[in-house]
């Protein structure tokens, strides 16, 4: 019995320092950040984007900074990227941030002070997106520009394709992770029809042929996430299936 109560301390003692020496637990992982980059189509109230920041789990971040009336051009000399700019060089407590980008619509001519030319700026915007981006330690994500909802003998005129090819074309020569929203929205809107199109816009005065309504935006902003979840694998563990 003497010996067995002597034992006792050195017994506690072991267990002690085993206790200390004992590796600690993994590290929560970090959290991914996705900020929004775009126009109206995209904007809070008039596009997707705050749908699909639903849509993503809730330590995600998600800053919709896209802003209606915006081209590629008017962004930048709006001083909007360097918004988005100063969030990246922010990257502490992310383990990773991915940047949506997506213009068009009002890169098109015939709008004063947004227009770009669609042969030598509009490009040339696209691109210095994401090469800022990366060069920041985000990823870039392009995004083509949703569709107009306007039938012509019973087709969505698109008349968003040449730009839309274009950012295409810059995503296969940068290598830059490609959400074709285009393509994805026109053949959900040819399927629907002009009835059933005519649902996803806003409603009343403000009916459109361009901007969404909260049934727009729940059904773009999920043709969105599972996209994101094909072409960008690393990014859907940050998605849910429904907001």
């Amino acid at each position: 019995m003497l010996r067995s109560a002597r034992s006792i301390p050195l017994l506690l003692s072991m267990l002690s320092c085993a206790a200390v020496a004992a590796p600690a637990g993994p590290a929560a992982a970090l959290p991914d950040r996705v900020i929004l980059v775009g126009d109206s189509t995209m904007a809070s109230t008039t596009g997707y984007g705050d749908a699909l920041c639903a849509r993503l789990t809730p330590e995600t971040a998600c800053h919709n900074l896209a802003r209606g009336g915006r081209s590629s051009g008017s962004f930048r000399a709006e001083g909007r990227w360097d918004e988005v700019q100063a969030l990246l060089r922010d990257r502490a407590g992310f383990r990773a941030t991915y940047v949506l980008i997506q213009f068009g619509h009002n890169d098109q001519p015939g709008k004063p002070g947004r227009s770009t030319d669609f042969v030598t700026e509009f490009p040339a915007n696209m691109k210095r997106y994401v090469d800022e981006a990366r060069a920041l330690g985000a990823v870039p994500v392009l995004v083509t520009p949703l569709t107009r909802r306007s039938f012509k003998n019973g087709y969505v005129h698109n008349d968003l394709a040449p730009w839309a090819g274009t950012v295409r074309e810059i995503a296969r020569t940068t290598k830059t992770p490609l959400v074709d929203l285009n393509a994805l929205s026109l053949a959900a809107v040819q399927a629907m029809g002009p009835q059933e199109a005519d649902k996803l816009a806003r409603s009343g005065d403000n009916f459109d042929y361009t901007h969404l309504g909260p049934q727009g935006a729940q059904h773009f902003s999920g043709i969105m996430a599972q996209e994101l979840v094909r072409k960008v694998p690393a990014l859907s563990a940050a998605i849910r299936s429904a907001p």
